[in-house]
C-alpha cells in the first residue's frame, strides 16, 4: 500500500460542509473496503486562506483513491502519490 494526497480547491466551503466531506471521504473508504479494495482514510489538512484541502489516503493505487472520491462526490483538483512524514509517537 501506498500514500496518496488528494488535492482539493474547496472555494467557498463552510465548515460545517468540510466536516461532512470528510464524513463522506470516510465512509466511502469504509465501503470500499468492505467490499474488498482497500483504501483508508488517513486524515485532512485544510488551509482557509487559500481554500486548499489535501487528504491523505492509504491505497493500492491511485485509481482506487479516485473511484472512492468519486463514489463520495467530492472534488479534486489532482491524485498524487506522496509521503508521509509523521513522527511515531
Amino acid at each position: 500500500m501506498a500514500v496518496y494526497m488528494v488535492e482539493r480547491d474547496l472555494k467557498g466551503i463552510t465548515m460545517p460542509q468540510l466536516a461532512g466531506a470528510q464524513q463522506a471521504a470516510i465512509a466511502a473508504s469504509q465501503r470500499f473496503t468492505a467490499d474488498g479494495t482497500a483504501v483508508r482514510y488517513i486524515r485532512s489538512t485544510f488551509v482557509p486562506g487559500e481554500a486548499r484541502c489535501m487528504c491523505l489516503f492509504d491505497a493500492s493505487s491511485a485509481d482506487d483513491v479516485r473511484k472512492v472520491n468519486d463514489a463520495a462526490q467530492l472534488p479534486y483538483v489532482r491524485i498524487v502519490e506522496a509521503l508521509d512524514l509523521t513522527p511515531a509517537s
